[in-house]
């Protein structure tokens, strides 16, 4: 099975965040070909989520996972933490009040 590029992943990302609008923005720009996308979430009250995608061995499936919840402060740190970790990390930061990622939808996976 052929695998989707990161920078094609996170551009379609974007433009299903756009018409739905939704803003959101690459806060930190990976590799092109193979960096990891986390997504944080923030609700612009002081709170935010950041979700990773993670692959299921017994069933082949990926799926997104909450990596980190909390005030938007603790959830910066995770999200440096996993750079400093990781340099060809994409982080896109989600704005929305009502909590909406769009994670959970299908061909996002």
């Amino acid at each position: 099975m052929t695998r989707l590029t990161a920078r094609f992943w996170v551009d379609a990302y974007l433009a299903r965040l756009r018409f739905q609008d939704i803003p959101a923005f690459v806060t930190s720009h990976g590799d092109d070909t193979a960096g990891a996308v986390l997504v944080k979430l923030n609700t612009l009250d002081g709170k935010a989520s950041a979700f990773h995608r993670t692959y299921d061995l017994m069933t082949g499936s990926r799926r997104w996972q909450e990596l980190a919840k909390g005030s938007e402060q603790e959830v910066d740190a995770s999200i440096r933490r996993q750079r400093d970790f990781d340099p060809d990390l994409w982080v896109i930061e989600v704005e929305d009040r009502a909590g909406r990622h769009l994670l959970d939808e299908p061909g996002l996976d």
